[in-house]
């Protein structure tokens, strides 16, 4: 009886460990489908992939200077968009729901008077080949209280993509992210030219 109760013991256990193994990955591949976007009860499967997201070069970066030359001694503040995530869910022929999460990474450089900064950022929907759906507008706040290098995660729900029907992909389009940049700006990123976070240090 004593094997008879150890194994029993043992074979429950195997139960126990493979229903957890089983709910875990049930729970990330949910995580990983819809992060929580759409309705709770939609089982149905993506009608296809996400569309891609990412930062554009050019407007990846930002440097603010206190109008000075653009020295090193002048540099306020700094910024980067270092990663973008996309969570999307659609089905039929719904419109992609999508969830974007972006990480940004700031810098104050030496000419920075306060300890806190905010960065306009604009969030696009594009076609792949490049025609502008949607552009919105949002700030984040970077805060310098604990040192010159800091960063910030941006988590915008609900962006809304519709499509013509069920035959069109979420791939045909794009979400595209980007620093409001004034046109300086602009031509200092255009021309390769950089100060790297952490300025003020």
């Amino acid at each position: 009886m004593d094997s008879l109760g150890v194994e029993a013991k043992s074979d429950k256990a195997s139960h126990m460990r493979i229903f957890a193994l089983s709910t875990a990955l049930l729970g990330l591949a949910a995580c990983q489908s819809g992060s929580g976007i759409g309705d709770a009860f939609d089982t149905r499967q993506n009608a296809g992939t996400c569309p891609p997201a990412g930062a554009m070069y050019q407007a990846s970066r930002i440097v603010q200077f206190d109008g000075q030359a653009e020295l090193f001694p002048n540099v306020e503040y700094t910024g980067e968009v270092v990663d973008v995530r996309l969570y999307c869910r659609y089905a039929g022929d719904d419109p992609v729901r999508a969830e974007v999460e972006i990480d940004f990474a700031f810098g104050k450089g030496p000419a920075g008077t306060a300890n806190s900064n905010d960065y306009g950022y604009w969030v696009a929907v594009t076609r792949r080949s490049g025609k502008v759906l949607n552009k919105e507008y949002f700030t984040v706040r970077a805060d310098f209280s604990d040192g010159p290098v800091t960063g910030a995660t941006e988590v915008l729900q609900r962006i809304i993509i519709p499509r013509n029907d069920e035959s069109v992909s979420a791939a045909n389009f794009e979400v595209l992210i980007g620093f409001d940049l004034t046109e300086d700006q602009l031509t200092y990123n255009r021309e390769g030219r950089r100060f790297r976070l952490g300025a003020g240090q």
